[in-house]
């Protein structure tokens, strides 16, 4: 039962309506009390003006310097304390803590300042009215600033108050935000382990059994005896279709593997139309390239575009990594017989050779590369055996490095 009250209290006092209407009941209680024991007009002024500012407490927080100055006029300009300026006045050092409109010390050292005044103006009403009231190097005539002390005792407490709940409800929150941070990063976390696992197992897919029929297509077309034109074809539509189906399932793998906040594997994929702005980023990082087409230019299915770009990609990546400042050719050959082939030569010093490999990938050979992962030649010729090709790479005799990968698209 007192957890539904605390609850309902502070969803009460945080309803938009709380300094209204409570700053409306205080005004007309110090109305009531003004009539019930008069002031003076500084009294008076300072009483109301300290109870209506309260309206405007959460709007415009600064407003509470004025509350509690008012509050302080009023009780300067009349020695008897009203209940009403009591409650103005520690609600507005409260909102001065609660909404940090000053450093909680400047708030302290300014009531502190303000109370001192109004005790003056107290020894000095006390002294017209004829009380006794000792000198200040008089004995005991520190007793005269007990007042003083009080208020200033009064006003750190709200102050403080208020500081401590606005601190409290930093933490809070901050708490709260990095719960929800530390909940999306495990989620996160859940998520890549998820597409890691889906990967691997489509991995072992594309590596073995789609490999696997494109082979035996491609293979049959040759070792069936007596098979007839119609058969034949009908195998090579078999294996276009696995190679066809290997490339996609290939790019489903980049974008599993792919992080949150890697965006290039589901953007729309570069094809060869692509290179001569791929030439000039490589120019753009400080490389020396020069791009050369051979042929009329030949629109190829999709995978073969993505891998032509890719393996170029690569190509140019190495030379910046491996011979800086060096100069590279792209050269591309539509020639005939449906065969795309690529040279990207550097005039840099050679690294170890990748020898020519056959057609097909190798079943477990390992995951699937993209240029910048790390994977480097290993990863070209895999892009260039998932659409039938074969990749070279080695020193060139003309000195530097070569890459050469021919990619057929079609039966001759």
């Amino acid at each position: 039962m007192s957890t539904w009250l605390q609850q309902r209290f502070h969803a009460w006092i945080a309803a938009p309506a709380y300094p209204w209407v409570s700053g409306g009941v205080l005004t007309a209680g110090a109305v009531v009390e003004l009539i019930v024991i008069p002031g003076s007009m500084t009294t008076t002024v300072g009483v109301l003006v300290s109870a209506v500012s309260l309206m405007w407490r959460r709007s415009f927080p600064p407003v509470a310097v004025l509350t509690v100055a008012a509050g302080l006029l009023g009780f300067a300009g009349d020695v008897n304390l009203y209940l009403s300026i009591t409650a103005s006045g520690l609600i507005g050092c409260y909102s001065l803590g609660r909404n940090r409109v000053l450093h909680p010390a400047l708030a302290v050292a300014g009531g502190a300042l303000g109370a001192l005044c109004v005790n003056l103006v107290h020894i000095n009403t006390w002294s017209r009215m004829e009380l006794p009231v000792p000198a200040l190097w008089e004995k005991g005539s520190l007793s005269l600033f007990t007042e003083s002390f009080l208020l200033t005792v009064v006003v750190f407490g709200a102050v403080m108050m208020g500081d401590a709940v606005r601190s409290r409800e930093e933490t809070r929150t901050e708490r709260h935000l990095a719960q929800a941070q530390l909940i999306a990063m495990e989620r996160q976390q859940a998520a890549e382990a998820e597409r890691a696992a889906i990967a691997r197992e489509l991995h072992d897919i594309v590596s073995h059994s789609v490999s696997m029929i494109a082979v035996q297509a491609e293979s049959a077309t040759y070792t069936t005896p007596g098979l007839t034109p119609e058969g034949r074809e009908g195998f090579q539509q078999i294996a276009a279709t696995a190679r066809s189906s290997m490339a996609e399932l290939r790019r489903l793998l980049g974008v599993l593997r792919a992080s949150r906040g890697d965006t290039a594997l589901t953007a729309p994929q570069p094809t060869l139309d692509h290179l001569p702005e791929l030439v000039e980023q490589h120019r753009t990082v400080g490389g020396t390239a020069e791009l050369r087409i051979t042929g009329d230019r030949v629109v190829l299915p999709a995978a073969w575009e993505l891998s032509a770009y890719r393996i170029t990609q690569e190509a140019l990546t190495n030379a910046r990594k491996h011979a800086p400042g060096a100069r590279t050719v792209v050269e591309v050959d539509y020639g005939a017989g449906k065969l795309l082939t690529l040279r990207i030569r550097d005039d840099g010093p050679a690294p170890g050779a990748l020898p020519d490999t056959g057609t097909g990938p190798t079943p477990g050979s390992g995951p699937i590369a993209v240029p910048g992962t790390g994977h480097g030649l290993t990863g070209m010729r895999e892009r260039a055996a998932l659409v039938g090709g074969r990749l070279s790479a080695g020193a060139d005799p003309a000195g530097g490095f070569l890459v050469e990968a021919e990619l057929p698209w079609g039966t001759g």
